[in-house]
């Protein structure tokens, strides 16, 4: 595959992490000719957009629908005080495209459903899941294997997270673990956006070793994280013979 090329002032921008082993100028290109759909841009999200975006990812398809309330600035980095009632999605692409202008940003004011997630994923390399809702993420689960494309899977809770990869063809996926929207989660729970930050960068660089090819993807595994008292373990991640999604 042919990756843009760089332009000089993105060489500038661009110059120190392209100084990690196995990046270079050729990993940058990777970035840059990428497309990366991510499911919610709120605390957990924002944050992946903004590392991605930062990084040099050419093109993001965002999807988050409604209007900013009170309660999200404890934790969305990319909403401001007087967007209050106003498009969540209008000040994202904002602040987005004052971070990185030469980043394509693609803002959908819609959240994934069974209807629409083939359609919103559309164009992707590779897909991201950051929605509070499990109804959201199975859906996502299923387009993005039914497209036969990647999964980035991040989740908190209170002061707990977790991160993994589904790759279709190689691991199980997100109905492995999940077979059905749990009947007692609701889309409003506990929250420091310091712990949704912490999940988010993890989970950008998971996309960037998938987009680069550098490190080892987090594939069958799971990296769980209790910040309350800092302990985190790696747990395997089962693939169910019977699974609909990925058998």
């Amino acid at each position: 595959m042919n990756h843009p090329d760089l332009t000089e002032e993105e060489r500038a921008i661009y110059e120190w992490q392209m100084w990690v082993p196995g990046v270079g100028e050729e990993g940058q290109r990777k970035l840059k000719g990428a497309s990366v759909f991510i499911s919610r841009v709120g605390g957990l999200g924002g944050v992946v957009a903004y590392e991605l975006a930062a990084a040099g990812v050419g093109r993001l398809i965002l999807a988050h629908a409604g209007n900013v309330q009170a309660s999200d600035l404890n934790r969305q980095i990319l909403q401001t005080h007087d967007q209050i009632g106003q498009s969540r999605m209008e000040s994202i692409v904002r602040r987005l495209q004052e971070l990185n202008p030469r980043c394509e940003i693609i803002g959908i004011n819609e959240n994934v459903s069974e209807e629409n997630a083939a359609r919103l994923i559309s164009g992707a390399d590779i897909a991201l899941d950051a929605a509070p809702l499990f109804q959201e993420r199975l859906a996502l689960n299923r387009a993005a294997f039914g497209c036969g494309i990647p999964m980035v899977e991040c989740a908190m809770h209170t002061l707990e997270a977790t991160v993994t990869t589904f790759i279709p063809g190689k691991t199980g996926c997100l109905q492995c673990v999940v077979p059905e929207v749990p009947p007692s989660w609701k889309r409003q729970f506990p929250v420091f956006g310091a712990v949704s930050g912490a999940v988010a960068c993890l989970g950008a660089m998971e996309v960037i070793k998938w987009i680069t090819g550098i490190g080892t993807p987090l594939a069958g595994e799971m990296i769980s994280m209790d910040l309350a008292t800092m302990h985190f373990r790696r747990v395997k991640v089962p693939r169910r013979d019977d699974c609909p999604v990925c058998r």
